[in-house]
């Protein structure tokens, strides 16, 4: 009864919800840049890159808001890079996306340790808080889930919401799945292929940044080391779990991080009896086999990952 106890609180969706929040700005980031045919491994790097850039804007004094712009600018920067370097020139996206990692969680440690040399802690900053919905937060249990978190989570969910909008309900959103699925007949209608993919993957890696500065400025209040945790490869996974659609992404998304709550009250309620990195794979694998089972059905853009120059048939 006390495992089962743990749906019934609210602090749990409450954590799932938080946990989630990241997860889904990456995800859907990730899902821009492979409906349009890109494959970004760089993720993991540019969401550490937008924790960074968020998280120092505003310990050196600018606001909040000012932070998250400041960690959109830097991701479409990497995302630019990663662009120019596999669309336009037709590079191995694997190869690419793992040196955007690289030299993304290099160049943020080592400026890190260039502004704090001799700090062995991480300065605190005044993080986004919770803002409650007047009425809606108080219906029980999903109240306060949904509507008691702080602003960015809202965001995350208006930026799924938005994601599905414009890919399915706009010429942008047509155009860019069919640079994904057939790159020669976007050139036909005298569209740029190149263009479509390039804005794809800076708007995309724009997104993982914002995700990655979540961490930093809503979840926690400081920056350290490897906080982003295999969250960027995570992305990639729910991106296929979700067959490239937003809302089964989506769900993906709160699947995963529902997981991850439970697994933190799980080990409270077992009282140490089972070794605690039992529950720490516990998500990972519930997730791969989620995975093995939805990928099965899932097709995946048949451009994706393969280059495309102009006039070529």
């Amino acid at each position: 009864m006390d495992i089962l106890d743990i749906f019934l609180t609210a602090s749990f969706w409450v954590a799932a919800v938080r946990i989630a929040s990241p997860l889904i700005f990456a995800t859907m980031g990730e899902l821009i840049c492979e409906r349009a045919g890109v494959l970004n491994l760089g993720i993991e790097g540019i969401m550490t890159v937008g924790a960074f850039a968020g998280w120092v804007t505003v310990w050196l004094g600018g606001g909040l808001w000012l932070g998250v712009g400041v960690a959109l600018l830097a991701g479409m920067a990497m995302g630019l890079l990663h662009g120019l370097l596999t669309v336009p020139l037709g590079l191995s996206q694997h190869v690419t996306g793992i040196g955007i990692t690289l030299l993304a969680t290099s160049l943020t440690y080592y400026t890190y340790r260039l502004a704090l040399p001799q700090v062995t802690s991480p300065p605190k900053i005044e993080a986004f808080r919770p803002l409650e919905i007047p009425v809606l937060s108080d219906i029980p249990l999903l109240g306060p889930a949904l509507f008691a978190q702080t602003p960015l989570t809202y965001l995350a969910f208006a930026c799924a919401g938005l994601t599905a909008f414009v890919l399915w309900r706009t010429n942008l959103g047509v155009a860019l799945r069919a640079a994904g699925e057939n790159p020669a007949a976007v050139e036909a209608q005298g569209l740029s292929v190149t263009g479509l993919r390039l804005g794809a993957v800076v708007v995309g890696s724009g997104l993982m940044a914002v995700g990655g500065a979540f961490l930093t400025m809503s979840a926690f209040n400081s920056f350290f080391f490897e906080m982003i945790n295999g969250r960027g490869w995570v992305c990639i996974a729910l991106v296929v779990f979700g067959g490239w659609k937003p809302g089964k992404a989506l769900i993906g998304a709160l699947l995963f991080a529902a997981f991850d709550a439970f697994q933190v009250r799980l080990q409270q309620v077992t009282g140490g009896v089972v070794p605690y990195q039992v529950f720490l794979m516990l998500p990972y694998a519930l997730s791969i086999l989620a995975l093995v089972v939805m990928s099965r059905r899932a097709a995946a853009p048949r451009a994706l990952m393969v280059p495309y120059r102009a006039g070529e048939r």
